[in-house]
């Protein structure tokens, strides 16, 4: 789940590339589903301030690198959203629902000991955040069936031992045409780019302008209202991580510090819209949009990755 607070749209700052992909054969626009009532969690689960509320106490507006204990707990929960993640995304096929996704997810926190960090987050009504075709992110699983060509955004992220472990992927339904497998495909590269930007003593900003270049250059665009966060002890903490270039990102990467990098790229327009359930953020021009993320940790020699795919090795093993 991003960071929701709203930013103001601008301009790219750069012009976008003439020649951009073409759409995508015509698909029916998303519509919302029925929703399934919310799903429970046991209560020798530890859960976070905001379960019984739905507020969360207010995020941390300044730096605190992670201690070494809680680097450690980092870690485990970074293991367990994508262990989570890898159990949604083995299910996903034409015919399966976002609701069955979410079961999923919900049984595979609680089973790790974790709690779905999602569920009655300022009010959201799942465990689990699914964004089909033109939906940016924050999508509410529901009864509506995948279709053969669809492409799905699942966001997983577990509270485990006082901390959030947060991750997602954009997966293929069946049969997806070549204009979308790009798109996917130059996101997930925007992603990496991202990560390899992060250095200690560089600037936020850098994140940005990394995965802005890479998407420009292959004609896409970077979503501006929905940014990458700190993370911790709190689901959404300080720095905000644009994934677009903000030369006003000046806070300083520092050894210690978690944070997600989480790009959403666009066929078309990067201007979204809200609908009525005041949490899903689609295209306002129904184009087609992908998102991959990370949890993050800045080290001495440059970065790891928290969230990796059980067996899949870092990226940058030199720390480069």
């Amino acid at each position: 789940m991003k960071n929701s607070r709203r930013r103001k749209i601008k301009k790219s700052p750069k012009p976008i590339p003439t020649g951009r992909a073409s759409t995508p054969p015509p698909s029916p626009p998303v519509v919302a589903g029925n929703v399934s009532p919310r799903r429970t969690v046991p209560g020798s689960i530890e859960a976070p301030d905001y379960a019984s509320t739905g507020q969360p106490r207010r995020e941390k507006a300044t730096l605190q690198a992670k201690s070494p204990g809680e680097i450690t707990r980092m870690r485990a929960a970074g293991r367990a959203a994508a262990e989570v993640l890898t159990e949604v995304g083995a299910a996903i096929r034409p015919g399966t629902t976002s609701d069955e996704l979410d079961e999923i997810a919900h049984d595979a926190c609680i089973a790790r000991g974790g709690y779905p960090s999602p569920l009655n987050y300022r009010g959201y009504p799942k465990s689990l955040c699914t964004s089909v075709n033109e939906v940016i992110c924050h999508g509410i699983p529901d009864d509506r069936r995948f279709a053969d060509g669809d492409i799905v955004n699942c966001d997983v992220t577990i509270f485990l031992d006082g901390v959030h472990g947060d991750t997602s992927r954009t997966y293929l339904v069946g049969d997806v045409d070549p204009v979308s497998l790009a798109l996917v495909d130059v996101t997930r590269q925007c992603l990496i780019r991202g990560i390899r930007a992060v250095k200690p003593g560089g600037r936020i900003r850098d994140i940005g302008r990394a995965i802005e270049t890479h998407a420009h250059r292959h004609g896409y665009d970077v979503v501006r209202d929905f940014v990458g966060h700190g993370i911790g002890e709190q689901f959404h903490m300080f720095p905000n991580v644009p994934h677009y270039y903000d030369p006003d990102a000046t806070a300083e990467i520092q050894p210690g510090m978690t944070f997600t990098i989480e790009p959403m790229i666009t066929i078309g327009s990067y201007e979204g819209e809200i609908w009525d359930d005041d949490w899903t953020a689609s295209t306002i021009d129904k184009s087609r949009t992908a998102q991959f993320e990370h949890t993050i940790l800045v080290t001495d020699r440059g970065v790891e990755v928290l969230t990796l795919a059980p067996g899949e090795p870092q990226p940058f093993p030199s720390g480069r």
